[in-house]
């Protein structure tokens, strides 16, 4: 490893710059390289100047605010961006592991960048196909080789007869084919993503690199929904009505921490009498709300047990307290409506202040929008405005400080969490942000957590100077549109529909955004209430499908976020009765929305007991590198890993482990009957240790295949990722049904690939007595890979195989018992009334790593 001494060359450290831009250091007594090395590099601070916005910028950022973890991955990307850099980077890792408190060897942090350097070769050879026009920047070219949204074959054959192509495909596309409509590979569709997101064309940014850089973080999708309807793999249940029961009581303390976003609009106003009329509170339009299309709920009614209940009366908001805690929610974010000095609705606030004996956990968000008759924040016949300015920043914050010192208020690492709705509408958000850190800090309340709802925007927090955004659903979605799909009342209706289980699709497999962003969840949303037949309309929500989002939420929380203070799920919301979100309890539903939340607590802690064994064959140590390289986000707790590898490479498969903390099993083999063989010499002992679910992965190479590695890494990206991880232990608990889950695009039918295979499977079902059905109706997991539960599986062990058993290894690429256990296990699955999930899209009906036969 590299000595602090090393950094100070001419590539790393300048010395000049660092005294400028650190005022300090010239009253410290130090010089800049002694500052630097002693008191800089732990504070996080550069050496020389680097690119604004670069990675290794952004793992600064990261480091100084004390996200570590975010700070690694920053420093990893930065890798790729200067490869003069290792040193510094390789020290910055370490700087990481050890504010941790985690003792990180030399050979953890190596494999990291190892693996990082692999994935810059891997670019390069991309680039080497694919030329940069010399007007195209780095940062939009690289993320257009890792999207592989661009293929030069597709792009060549689809477009043989344009003029140009050959020359430079992609500077083609991205000047010319853009204008023609031209499609850069099957997978994006200009035309569509042009229509469909009009601000992307007037802003004047190219379809393709809008995409690549942020339009996949916001959920936007690079080809039309499937032609014919929307098709969901999620069912609606039936309505269902649940009452009230004690035994649905969640104990206090859970993992996870839900907040509800509160609206205090349910008692009158001078101001609303004035511009809606005497009287005029959220109930107003809820009450008169009707249904636009079969099927489509309306009015919502509360229950008797709360009535049109109003938030002046001390008893309604006791009760929503008593509700909240009995059921799982952990705090209430009120909104906070704030004009130049002047506030409205701020009284179920300050009545809950004053009243200790509400004692329920609480925050603010500012919702710093203009209000206007449009109901939707957006400046048409506006009734109060939001005026800016320095002056105001100040008088805001002195105005709440009484909220963020109250001993009830939310707060992570002892700081207040505050939220600003649309931190955007400001002049300089950042400039406001320093401004209400240094007032707190003077002024007795400490450091302050800033984080804003991502209703408008998907940016990342630092460029505001906050510490985190929030997903806010349904808002900045992109769902699919349903409307033409339901049968209207009235015609002409102006109304639209789109389909709410989206969301839960999207929860399955949520995309990694780089920065820190708390989950969001929303029952389900329909503001038909406040606009009649000119609503927006999220259909097809249920309890049960939001417990399902839920606990989605909630485990890829507890994985994600190592601080137990960050592990906040925000739901919209607790009572936007007129947006028709809300998880009070109703005439339809009665308290099932509630019992959601209830339920989501015990299935996800039920899912974070069970103990899953990663089974690895480890025929090749540099890949099973690669396998640990990927699985660096699993945590120690509950996992055990149970390693075959041969006698030559026992050593090195030893070293590879040394560097993680994971508990091991690792027996030798003989090289014979592939993958499958160690697998069954180690399920005996998988099932002593009492593994609950098994993740079964090999170091696979299929040399006899030009692309082989290729295979290998379609298969590791799904499989050893944090979201199918994740994914697939919350099934399990989910769906007893389930036996076993794989990328679906590595499920394929077994009568495509049965010929050679037909004899030996046949002769395996009748040695366990299964009645193989039609082999049409079978499909099996081609690679082996895929998690499974072990009692499942033992069924396996009564075939009694052994070495014996299996045919010397010769370079067979079918036909083998091998090959027929490889069928068998899914063949098993369906015998004991357990079906095969598939984990995410198929992106194609052919399976092009194998030859039909």
């Amino acid at each position: 490893m590299l000595s602090r001494q090393n950094l100070l060359n001419e590539v790393l450290f300048d010395a000049q710059w660092y005294e400028q831009n650190y005022p300090d250091v010239a009253h410290s007594g130090l010089s800049p390289e002694h500052h630097y090395l002693s008191v800089g590099i732990s504070l996080g601070r550069l050496g020389r100047d680097y690119a604004q916005g670069s990675a290794l910028g952004k793992g600064n950022d990261a480091f100084a605010q004390g996200n570590y973890e975010d700070a690694i991955k920053y420093y990893v990307d930065a890798i790729g961006d200067d490869e003069t850099l290792l040193p510094v980077l390789e020290l910055n890792i370490r700087l990481c592991y050890d504010r941790q408190g985690i003792q990180a060897s030399d050979a953890i942090i190596l494999t990291r960048i190892k693996t990082a350097l692999r994935e810059q070769q891997r670019i390069r050879l991309d680039a080497a196909l694919l030329q940069r026009p010399e007007w195209l920047d780095t940062y939009s070219y690289g993320r257009i080789i890792e999207s592989g949204l661009f293929d030069l074959s597709y792009y060549r054959e689809h477009n043989a007869d344009v003029e140009g192509v050959e020359e430079n495909p992609l500077a083609h596309y991205l000047s010319v084919g853009v204008e023609m409509g031209l499609n850069p590979s099957e997978h994006f569709d200009t035309l569509h993503y042009l229509k469909q997101y009009p601000d992307v064309a007037e802003a004047g940014v190219h379809p393709l690199i809008h995409y690549v850089c942020s339009g996949h973080k916001e959920g936007r999708e690079p080809v039309p929904f499937p032609s014919g309807p929307y098709q969901s793999r999620y069912t609606v249940a039936e309505v269902e009505y649940i009452p009230y029961a004690e035994s649905d009581r969640v104990e206090r303390n859970t993992p996870v921490k839900v907040i509800c976003f509160y609206l205090p609009q349910f008692h009158a106003i001078p101001e609303n009498d004035e511009w809606w009329g005497k009287g005029f509170t959220e109930w107003t339009n809820v009450e008169p709300a009707r249904s636009q299309f079969a099927g489509h709920y309306q009015p919502h009614v509360p229950h008797e047990d709360i009535g049109y209940y109003n938030l002046l009366d001390r008893e309604a908001q006791a009760k929503q307290i008593e509700l909240a805690r009995h059921y799982g929610i952990e705090g209430f974010c009120y909104y906070l409506y704030w004009f130049s000095g002047e506030r409205l609705l701020e009284q179920p606030l300050d009545n809950m202040l004053a009243d200790k004996s509400l004692d329920f956990p609480f925050c603010v968000c500012w919702a710093n929008e203009n209000w206007s008759r449009r109901w939707d924040g957006l400046d048409h016949d506006l009734l109060m405005v939001q005026h800016y300015s320095d002056e105001d920043d100040i008088a805001f914050i002195q105005n709440i400080a009484r909220y963020l010192q109250d001993e009830r208020y939310i707060r992570i690492d002892g700081k207040p969490l505050l939220l600003i709705y649309r931190p955007n509408l400001f002049p300089s958000m950042k400039e406001t942000a320093t401004r209400w850190r240094d007032w707190c800090r003077d002024n007795g309340i400490g450091e302050i957590y800033l984080a804003y709802p991502q209703s408008f925007e998907c940016a990342d927090p630092v460029i505001y100077g906050f510490d985190a955004a929030i997903e806010f659903p349904p808002n900045n979605s992109v769902p699919p549109d349903i409307t033409d799909q339901v049968e209207k009342h009235d015609p002409d209706s102006s109304s639209t529909v789109y389909d709410w289980r989206i969301f839960l699709e999207r929860s399955d497999a949520y995309t990694e955004e780089g920065y820190k962003l708390f989950r969001g969840a929303t029952p389900s949303w329909d503001n038909t209430a406040r606009k009649k037949d000119r609503s927006t309309i999220f259909h097809n929500s249920c309890p049960r499908l939001f417990t399902q989002l839920l606990v989605n939420a909630f485990s890829h929380t507890l994985l994600q976020q190592p601080n137990p203070d960050e592990r906040l799920v925000f739901v919209n919301a607790w009572n936007e009765w007129a947006e028709g979100a809300h998880l009070e309890p109703d005439q339809r539903y009665g308290y099932a929305w509630l019992k959601s939340v209830s339920d989501a607590h015990r299935l996800t802690q039920q899912a974070q007991e069970l103990k899953v064994g990663i089974v690895i064959h480890a025929f090749y140590p540099d890949v099973l590198e690669e396998i640990m390289s990927s699985l660096e986000w699993l945590p120690t707790q509950g996992v055990k890993f149970y390693v075959t590898t041969a006698q030559d490479k026992e050593q090195r498969v030893r070293e590879i482990f040394n560097a993680y903390a994971h508990d091991l099993h690792l027996e030798i083999h003989e090289n014979k009957g592939r993958d499958v063989l160690p697998f069954l010499q180690l399920l005996p002992r998988v099932i002593e240790d009492g593994c609950h679910l098994l993740l079964k992965v090999h170091t696979k190479k299929s040399p006899h295949r030009v692309d082989g590695e290729q295979w290998r890494q379609d298969l590791y990206r799904a499989l050893l990722s944090r979201g199918f991880y994740l994914k697939a232990r919350s099934l399990f608990v989910l769906d007893p049904s389930v036996g076993l889950i794989s990328p679906a695009d590595h499920v394929v039918p077994l009568s495509s690939y049965w010929g050679s295979n037909s004899q030996h499977v046949t002769t395996l079902c009748d040695r366990l007595g299964i009645e193989l059905q039609e082999v049409d109706d079978y499909e099996f997991v081609a690679g082996t890979m895929f998690m499974a539960r072990v009692d499942m599986l033992s069924q396996v062990l009564q075939l009694g195989l052994g070495a014996e058993d299996f045919e010397p290894e010769s370079g067979q690429v079918d036909g083998t018992l091998a090959h027929a256990l490889e069928r068998f296990f899914s063949i098993v699955c369906v015998a004991q009334g357990k079906t095969i999930h598939k984990y995410g899209e198929r992106k194609d009906n052919t399976y092009k790593y194998a030859e039909v036969g």
